[in-house]
């Protein structure tokens, strides 16, 4: 019997040699996951660094560069071309519109009694009568305001303000003055005070963007 045979133990358990039988632990599974996890992060990690490598040479995100866009000249607090026109051509004063009011209601008297009422106003009078056959009849909003096309940002709107809901339209006349075309909708001219206060929203300057809303909204 050997002497690593422990006693009592013969036979076929009798253990030979000089060296106990080697015990292999079991596989760690929790190792390879860690490694694989390890792995997918090292990898996430370089991607993100690639990405920021190419923005900085790429100059950035199109979102970025679209916001620097916008950003870009414009009219004062992003105006309109209405606002730089009216700017570059002040309004002129009443006095200095004539006005030719027209009747395209079949209400008797209405374009006499609207044009009084614009004398009172300081305006023009012209013409006074029944609308052509072009509009008789036909204007079924509140009123048109006819004018030239270099009208359009000056004495036509003046007019238009005296009219709640007036359409403004440039016709191609050659003529500086301004046809008024009552329609079916037409109830009178607006308040006075109403008429000043859309003049004096007309003639106000646009805001200009200040310095801590620029840098907020770029």
């Amino acid at each position: 019997m050997s002497m690593l045979t422990p006693p009592g133990m013969g036979g076929k358990y009798r253990i030979t040699g000089a060296k106990y039988p080697r015990m292999r632990p079991p596989r760690r599974r929790g190792r390879l996951v860690v490694v694989v996890l390890a792995s997918v992060c090292a990898l996430g990690l370089l991607g993100w660094g690639t990405l920021q490598l190419i923005d900085v040479f790429t100059g950035g995100n199109p979102a970025a560069s679209r916001a620097q866009k916008d950003c870009g000249p414009k009219d004062a607090a992003g105006g309109t071309r209405a606002a730089s026109a009216r700017q570059a051509n002040p309004l002129p004063e009443p006095g200095r519109i004539t006005v030719n009011v027209y009747n395209a209601t079949t209400r008797s008297g209405l374009a006499k009694d609207t044009a009084d009422e614009l004398k009172k106003r300081g305006f023009k009078i012209g013409d006074v009568g029944n609308a052509t056959t072009q509009y008789d009849k036909k204007v079924k909003g509140t009123a048109l305001v006819l004018g030239p096309a270099a009208a359009l940002h000056t004495s036509l709107p003046v007019l238009g303000a005296q009219v709640a809901g007036v359409e403004q339209r440039a016709d191609g006349r050659k003529k500086a003055d301004l046809d008024l075309v009552l329609g079916d909708g037409f109830k009178g001219l607006a308040k006075p005070a109403d008429a000043a206060r859309s003049l004096t929203v007309l003639t106000a300057p646009a805001p200009t963007a200040s310095a801590g809303s620029a840098k907020k909204g770029c």
